[in-house]
């Protein structure tokens, strides 16, 4: 049986006589990726408004991701373009949300502070026990299915937490709901990019995905700053088809369902049914029914419904029994220790740097936040590159003790970074991309060599995480274990909300002595933790992965 040929962009094979050709339409693409990348650059500064600063960073990264791809994924079918599509817009709507969500609980919902934090919490769980059974669900429904489902979820819940400021409404129907659309679409882009990319590809291509996902929270980032630079709180927008005044923080709730709407015609595209080989693509089984006799269009629907609902339980009982599971889970529990360091950037930083800077320094934290998304978006391809040959167990280890290391920065004392927030790397950073006018705080200094050290560390092991979930997959099982993969990011938001608020009342109050430093210092021996306790369980939780001697 003749094999499919993969639509890449090249071909893994050219004739001698059409080099000449292939060169010239490769040519072509460049020049056409960098007039994109200059155009998107252009329209985000002058008709955005972005800053100019992140609008160029905003066209580089297009560029440097188009050209990675042209030149080390050639021979990919079009469904692996598309997953990459699919990311950027999943992440860039979730980013906003996330970073917006504290604000919208205060400000439109009226919660307090401490309730706030709980809902958050509450909502983590919510969303850690979702994507563990969404996963098993995806396996059942299949990619396209699943993804339908989960978009749909998220653009209606996003439209009710606009549209209402009724507490229980809005939770109910929007945030909670949400959780679930999210947990859906979050681990079949993992699985659908295992399914989509050939073995020997697979490493440079979780890398590229980790990299999108990472401009995705750029993206984000910018676009919050964009929006909130327009409509600063307290003020509200009519709009028309809502027929009534919204707040900036339920436009940006709009602005994200409207980037979740432009996946819709992508999921349509992908190819169902089936998974890339080194020869071309070969046919999953199929979950079909046979319907009952004089079932209608109800009866059918319900009757797939319940089958579906049944195969989910029953593969989610095999996800438990199976061999690799209680491996791979102590192995996710030593990656949640490390995720804490995401965490710490969306609830610790802002009041760290407004008690030991000032309270206009948390118009930066944002800025110093996109150092590590920019040098993820750069870093990890590269280094999923250079060590595709190397297995993930052992890249997610040293990328462990690389995070751990990076604490030594927010450990020292501020003197030890005066010289150096006075000199020309203080100046770059600080009056240069930070926009600080004026003498420049050794913290935010500090800060910035830390997101640089971490986001090294962060290149080598957070996308092998993923890689290693979805290879030690049994068949027909991608998405279950890949879902898992995600539980250590979730775990990291509950424990972050319920620990660290008491180290920041102990070491770093809002008045009195502070010791920051105790604070960072216990910080980063919990995620050494991580490392040393991969490295010494390695002969109990290591799992052969698929593609490795």
């Amino acid at each position: 049986m003749p094999v499919e040929r993969l639509g890449g962009i090249m071909s893994d094979q050219t004739e001698p006589s059409q080099e000449g050709g292939v060169s010239l339409c490769m040519a072509l693409q460049v020049f056409g990726l960098l007039l994109l990348s200059a155009l998107v650059a252009f329209v985000a500064d002058y008709k955005l408004e972005m800053g100019r600063v992140p609008s160029w960073i905003l066209g580089i990264s297009i560029f440097g991701v188009g050209l990675f791809s042209m030149l080390k994924l050639r021979g990919a079918p079009r469904e692996m373009g598309i997953t990459f599509g699919l990311k950027v817009f999943s992440v860039t709507a979730y980013k906003i949300l996330n970073f917006l969500l504290s604000m919208w609980l205060i400000r439109d919902l009226g919660f307090t502070d401490g309730e706030a934090g709980m809902v958050i919490m509450v909502w983590g769980l919510f969303m850690t026990t979702a994507t563990v059974v969404s996963g098993s669900l995806t396996d059942v429904l299949g990619l396209r299915r699943t993804l339908f489902l989960g978009v749909g979820l998220c653009v209606l819940a996003r439209l009710a937490m606009a549209v209402t400021t009724h507490k229980f409404l809005a939770l109910a129907f929007g945030l909670f709901p949400l959780a679930i659309g999210e947990a859906l679409c979050t681990p079949v882009l993992v699985a659908a990019m295992r399914l989509y990319s050939k073995p020997s590809q697979r490493t440079v291509a979780f890398s590229l995905f980790y990299g999108l996902m990472n401009f995705g929270f750029m993206f984000g980032y910018f676009i919050s700053d964009a929006v909130t630079k327009k409509l600063p709180p307290g003020e509200t927008v009519n709009i028309p088809l809502l027929q009534g005044a919204v707040s900036p923080f339920a436009v940006l709730i709009l602005v994200s369902m409207l980037i979740d709407l432009l996946m819709f015609p992508l999921i349509s595209f992908l190819k169902p049914g089936v998974q890339m080989t080194e020869n071309g693509y070969t046919p999953l089984p199929l979950h079909q029914h046979e319907f009952p006799a004089g079932l209608g269009l109800w009866g059918r629907t319900w009757f797939v419904v319940s089958n579906a609902a049944k195969d989910t339980l029953k593969t989610l009982g095999g996800l438990f029994r199976s061999k690799g599971f209680s491996k791979l889970i102590v192995f996710l529990l030593m990656i949640g220790l490390l995720k804490i360091v995401f965490n710490l950037m969306d609830y610790v930083l802002n009041p760290f740097v407004e008690r030991e800077i000032s309270p206009d320094a948390i118009s930066k934290v944002g800025k110093l936040n996109s150092t590590n998304s920019i040098m993820i978006l750069v870093l990890a391809p590269v280094v999923g590159m250079l060590t595709r040959k190397y297995a993930s167990y052992t890249m997610v280890i040293l990328g462990g003790f690389i995070t751990a290391a990076a604490f030594v920065f927010m450990c020292l004392p501020t003197t030890f970074f005066e010289g150096m927030a006075s000199g020309w790397l203080g100046k770059a950073v600080g009056n240069g991309y930070l926009g600080i006018v004026g003498a420049v705080h050794p913290y935010f200094l500090m800060i910035f060599l830390w997101q640089v050290v971490f986001s090294i560390g962060e290149a080598f092991y957070s996308p092998r995480v993923y890689e290693y979930a979805a290879s030690i997959a049994p068949p027909g099982q991608e998405a279950s274990y890949s879902s898992l993969s995600y539980i250590p990011l979730l775990i990291g938001k509950i424990s972050t909300g319920l620990a660290f608020s008491q180290l920041l009342n102990r070491y770093c109050p809002a008045e009195g002595p502070r010791e920051s430093g105790t604070m960072w210092l216990i910080i980063g021996l919990m995620v050494l933790i991580a490392p040393v306790g991969l490295l010494l369980l390695a002969r109990f939780i290591r799992v052969k992965e698929e593609g490795r001697d």
